[in-house]
């Protein structure tokens, strides 16, 4: 092990290392969390300041990062937040965290990722650990990051370290957190390995070591490609036993009786979050290179991007049963997560839902008790609004009520006594009724 290397594992090992994250949102904020439960001492880098002040008054933006915890670390000035990056050459490791999405075109936009890095390249001091986490496509961290981070004269693998581990954050889930899920690592060089592998060895259940940082991206955008090919498969499915008068829904729970060869995928409205909307694209585009259409990826692709289209339909449908048009309806859309029991609206199905209606000549508003406010989302720049309070009388007033986050917070009974129409894009609504319909 070269000399910077060795000096640098025993800082890990004793818990010395000060460990800095790029990235306060829905990744870096609870690698940081697990990091201080650690034992470690953490600094928190954002380029946005609000974020940064509300986390140094004690304050949190995320659901599942509680207040008193913040208050906690920093009570005992283990965390700081800052936006001055030339603190990077304070810390022992670096991680990355920033969002990889997809441009106007629907290719990869690793602008977020490649700032990170000149900026990091501008502070990077010899000893120190780099590693992204935010997923992307096989060869980004060799091939893009690392000749960034050697143009100062520094060598990696040498007098600095440069690894992938790819987050596998997944929020609102009760029985995995950052520290109990599985992480895989891939390094530059042996070192770079040993290094990342012992550093997320203090804070992980376990890791996966694999040979390269490319093996290690490729593996995450698999498992965001399985998920989204056998979500697109149920959905195609749901659009067709709903032409045969079939309940999917009955048919997955049926399915799911077998012990071995199935594992149950549920319909939806669309696809939404940071990761499988957006993932499986990258590969899309890197293979390209090697001068191969992911004809798979791409039909997954067109399938899940057609359900807020089908949720549509099947609203304006009912509407016209009922002798309604959906221009001049009033729509009330329940959910703007984009999954129940969570405050990320990211690239949530509900935003296109919307967006639909209201270009429909629709009245649309919507209730979410995690997401009091819709605004900057950048594919939907004109979208702004604020969630209106649930009550009796503004069920009975909707022309169609939409649920299209199944939040446990709301009362489906209550619902469907109370509105005309339910449109239930989740199965919220488990036994028939004449004013619900499945979508």
């Amino acid at each position: 092990m070269k000399p910077e290397a060795s000096k640098l594992l025993k800082k890990i090992q004793s818990k010395t290392a000060r460990i800095g994250v790029i990235g306060l949102g829905y990744v870096g904020l609870p690698l940081v969390k697990t990091f201080l439960q650690k034992g470690f001492r953490v600094t928190g880098f954002d380029v946005d300041q609000k974020k940064v002040d509300m986390l140094m008054r004690g304050r949190t933006y995320i659901r599942h990062i509680s207040t008193a915890e913040l208050k906690d670390f920093l009570g005992r000035k283990t965390f700081k937040a800052t936006s001055d990056f030339r603190g990077l050459r304070e810390v022992d490791a670096i991680l990355i965290c920033v969002p990889t999405p997809l441009d106007g075109h629907g290719a990869p936009d690793l602008s977020y990722v490649l700032n990170s890095t000149i900026t990091v390249a501008e502070n990077i001091r010899r000893g120190q650990l780099v590693v992204l986490e935010s997923t992307t496509y096989p060869g980004t961290t060799d091939e893009e990051m690392l000749p960034i981070l050697e143009a100062g004269g520094l060598k990696g693998g040498r007098d600095f370290f440069l690894a992938f581990s790819p987050e596998r954050e997944d929020p609102g889930n009760k029985s995995f957190s950052t520290a109990t899920t599985p992480k895989v690592v891939g390094g530059l060089t042996p070192d770079c390995l040993k290094l990342a592998k012992t550093l997320y060895d203090q804070i992980i259940v376990k890791t996966v070591p694999v040979s390269s940082t490319k093996a290690a991206e490729s593996a995450k955008l698999l498992e965001n490609i399985f998920r989204s090919v056998n979500i697109a498969l149920v959905n195609e499915l749901k659009m067709i036993f709903d032409r045969m008068g079939i309940d999917v829904w009955e048919v997955i729970r049926a399915a799911s009786s077998k012990p071995f060869g199935f594992m149950p995928f549920y319909p939806g409205p669309g696809l939404g979050g940071h990761c499988i909307p957006i993932d499986p694209f990258y590969l899309t585009w890197k293979a390209k290179e090697v001068d191969y259409r992911t004809k798979f990826i791409e039909l997954a692709g067109e399938i899940n991007t057609f359900m807020p289209y089908y949720v549509i339909e099947k609203t304006v449908g009912a509407l016209n049963e009922r002798g309604k048009s959906v221009k001049g309806a009033r729509i009330l859309v329940l959910g703007l997560a984009y999954k129940k029991d969570i405050d990320d609206s990211r690239e949530s199905p509900s935003l296109k839902i919307i967006s639909l209606f209201q270009g429909h000549g629709a009245k649309v508003s919507y209730n979410d008790p995690y997401v009091p406010k819709v605004a900057g989302h950048r594919e939907y720049p004109g979208l702004e609004l604020d969630s209106v309070p649930l009550t009796k009388a503004l069920l009975k007033r909707a022309d169609a009520v939409i649920i299209a986050t199944d939040h446990s917070a709301y009362d489906y009974a209550w619902l469907v006594k109370n509105a005309s129409l339910v449109v239930d894009t989740r199965n919220a609504v488990k036994r028939p009724r004449k004013n619900v319909v499945k979508a």
